[in-house]
């Protein structure tokens, strides 16, 4: 079983028709305890990440393209972190397709990619309550089906993205309110689950 560019395309294009969708719902989120823009903000990256990703040749390329247009085109947090975890998909693989192993380095480069642009961890509040465990559980995966590990991903992105509702902001703006900060999703990790989450069922074998 592999991964082929048509099928990352495929499920990148689900990623941001999906996040299009709840546009508003990310931006309300954000303006809990921040700028109020994330929703507008990963819109327009993931708009830019599916267009850098159409002319693809192969997995590296395609990922370098995608992670410099992203941060060249736009700017802000949201598009250096997603500019970052695309383009540490590609520093460990090589082709135009990908087998399970391949496909664990992959994510696993970019949770590194982002870990060199942030210090936040699980339970800071942020995207890598989502993020880390998700690559984790991909990479954990003892199964040989591409479908199945991307599913343990969505279900602990998911998982990252319940907890933080419970939890005390220690990054950015939020971490200003203190304990008015709890009871509440995180913007970030409610969208980077999303994608995670349309990652697993816009694969198709």
């Amino acid at each position: 079983m592999e991964l082929s560019l048509q099928q990352f395309q495929a499920m990148l294009a689900l990623a941001f028709d999906n996040i299009k969708a709840r546009e508003d719902e990310f931006s309300k989120l954000d303006a809990i305890a921040g700028d109020g823009d994330h929703g507008t903000a990963i819109v327009t990256a993931m708009n830019v990440l599916v267009e850098e990703s159409k002319t693809a040749v192969d997995f590296p390329s395609m990922f370098s393209d995608m992670g410099m247009g992203v941060m060249m085109q736009t700017s802000g947090s949201t598009s250096t972190l997603l500019g970052a975890f695309f383009m540490g998909m590609g520093e460990d693989i090589s082709g135009a397709s990908l087998d399970v192993e391949s496909v664990k380095k992959m994510f696993d480069g970019g949770l590194k990619g982002v870990q060199e642009q942030t210090k936040a961890k699980v339970g800071d509040k942020t995207m890598m309550d989502a993020l880390i465990p998700a690559v984790e559980a991909i990479v954990k995966s003892e199964s040989m089906d591409i479908k199945v590990i991307l599913t343990a991903g969505a279900e602990a992105a998911m998982a990252g993205l319940e907890a933080t509702i419970d939890m005390k902001a220690n990054f950015g703006r939020a971490r200003n309110l203190g304990d008015r900060s709890i009871g509440y999703p995180d913007a970030g990790a409610t969208s980077w689950a999303s994608m995670f989450v349309s990652f697993a069922e816009g694969y198709k074998n």
